[in-house]
Parts: C-alpha cells; sequence; structure tokens
C-alpha cells in the first residue's frame, strides 16, 4: 500500500461497475417479456463475446490465452458466466428483480463453507458474516407469506442461489489460479465458452423456446446486458481492482445490490417491501463482515 492518492478515474469506474452490474436485473426481467430463459442467455453470452472481442482488439490485447491459463477460463466460461447466466434467468422469471440480485449476489456468503471445505482457515467473524447473511437469506424470501405450494416461487428462489453457489465456485478456483495473462485477456474465450455451452443446452433443456426478435424488449435486454454490462462493466470491475485498495473495491461492489432493487422499483415497478429492506440489509452486513475477515488474512 502506498500513500499516492487514488485517481479519481478510479472511483468513476467503481460507480460505473456498480451501476451496470446493478440494471442487469431489470433489464434481464424485461428480456424475459420477449423469450426464454436459457435462449435469452445463450444470446446474452454471444451477444457478450463478440463485444468483449471486439474490445480487446480496440485495445490491441487480443491473443490466445496461454495454456496454463485455460483452465481457469474453462471453469469461470463453464460457471460463473453459462450457468450464472442460465439460472439467473430461470430464477428471476418468478421471483421480483431487486430480490433476484441479492440472492443471487450471495457468492461471498459461498466462500465461507467452500472455503472449509478445501481446507483454508475461516476466522470466526466470516463464520458470523456467513450466520448472518443465512439469516438475511430468510427474512428476503419473506416467510411469513411464502408459499411452499408454489413450485415455481420455490424453485425461482432455489435456482438464484444455486447460481450464486456456482459463481462462488469460479471464484474459489480463480483465487487460487496463478495468471499467466490477466482476467481481462480471458474475457473474449470466456464468453465464447459460456456460448457454445448455453446453445446447446438451450436446444435441449428448451426445445420449444423463443426469441422473439421483433420486440424492443429482447434487443433491449441483450444489448444492455450482452453488449454494455458484460463487457464494459467487466472492464471496469477490472480497473478498480487495480487502482483501488482490495478491501475497498470489494465493499464499493455491494452496492450493485443496491441499485438493482432502487432500479427495479423505477424501470418494473416493484415495490421496496419491509422483508426485501430488511433482509438486504443482513445479506450485506453478512458479505461485509466476510470480506473484511479475509482481507485480514491476505
Amino acid at each position: 500500500m502506498t500513500d499516492q492518492p487514488i485517481p479519481r478515474a478510479a472511483w468513476l469506474q467503481l460507480a460505473a461497475a456498480i451501476v451496470l452490474f446493478g440494471l442487469t436485473w431489470p433489464a434481464m426481467k424485461i428480456g424475459l417479456m420477449a423469450g426464454s430463459p436459457i435462449w435469452l442467455a445463450a444470446s446474452r453470452a454471444g451477444m457478450s463475446a463478440l463485444t468483449a472481442f471486439a474490445l480487446m482488439a480496440a485495445l490491441g490485447r487480443l491473443a490466445w490465452p496461454h495454456r496454463s491459463d485455460w483452465p481457469v477460463v474453462l471453469s469461470v466460461g463453464g460457471l460463473q458466466l453459462s450457468c450464472f447466466f442460465a439460472l439467473a434467468n430461470l430464477g428471476i422469471q418468478s421471483v421480483p428483480a431487486g430480490r433476484s440480485g441479492v440472492l443471487a449476489y450471495t457468492a461471498i456468503l459461498w466462500m465461507v463453507p467452500l472455503s472449509l471445505l478445501v481446507g483454508e482457515r475461516v476466522g470466526w467473524r466470516a463464520l458470523a458474516g456467513g450466520a448472518l447473511g443465512i439469516v438475511g437469506i430468510v427474512v428476503l424470501s419473506d416467510p411469513w407469506r411464502f408459499d411452499w405450494r408454489n413450485h415455481r416461487i420455490v424453485m425461482g428462489h432455489a435456482w438464484l442461489l444455486l447460481a450464486g453457489f456456482t459463481w462462488a465456485l469460479a471464484m474459489l478456483h480463480t483465487r487460487r489460479h496463478r495468471w499467466r495473462g490477466t482476467p481481462l485477456d480471458a474475457l473474449p474465450w470466456q464468453m465464447t465458452v459460456a456460448t457454445a455451452l448455453l446453445l446447446p443446452l438451450a436446444a435441449i433443456a428448451e426445445p420449444h423456446g423463443h426469441l422473439d426478435l421483433d420486440r424492443w424488449e429482447f434487443w433491449a435486454a441483450v444489448i444492455y446486458n450482452g453488449a454494455l454490462a458484460g463487457p464494459a462493466g467487466t472492464w471496469a470491475a477490472v480497473s478498480v481492482a487495480r487502482a483501488l485498495p482490495p478491501i475497498t473495491g470489494a465493499l464499493g461492489m455491494l452496492g450493485v445490490p443496491l441499485v438493482g432493487i432502487a432500479s427495479s422499483v423505477v424501470l418494473v415497478n416493484e415495490p421496496i417491501t419491509v422483508p426485501l429492506a430488511i433482509g438486504t440489509a443482513l445479506v450485506i452486513a453478512g458479505i461485509a463482515i466476510v470480506i473484511l475477515d479475509r482481507t485480514r488474512r491476505t
């Protein structure tokens, strides 16, 4: 750590990443008005791949990944991107967009048991943060009015938590990986892996699925999530990770689910309920505690 002042551009990039990623949740909800979940996920991944290739070519950094980086290219492409895109779309069908963003953002909480499973030391603060996050998830699901007989709602919550789990698996691998290139250099190839996996999955799982190419909702969601939020948001996030102290960037990104909730109120008219507010606060507090504990140990 140095005493050099943090450039203003770094704060602007952090704000851009928070807004770009937060707006993806109402954008996904809008997109589902014009497409089935996995087909929409595949189109998002394909658009992201094309945009990422164009971005890296414009930066003069487009290159074939180093052989030792391919395992993480495959794990991120297969778990953090393809699985997350598909599961998030499946979940958000029946769960409000704001709540969906919080549930899927529980990847950091999943890191606590995963770290224990791989033999890493986990402090009592991280365990407490994980427990607080679980309480937040329970409150967030509004158990007093939760309809356990509604299969779509039950599975919607399960899909979103599973999305967070697959993201955590990729995070665990990425954290333990020694890069020869950079995460940004790998982005177009990871998006290509996701596209290659999602297209056959969509054909198998949704043989009667659809993409309504004549509706603005489809193009708004795919262009925003695929061409803007994915590549540009990732570029901003990677830049933030380099320019800001790790704890500042990690805690700052907790603004993503908050932007998701606020933008869902504006764009898809979702109300802010008491369970949503309290549950979100508990989940974010739990994640923050886990981040602080991990930072102490690195």
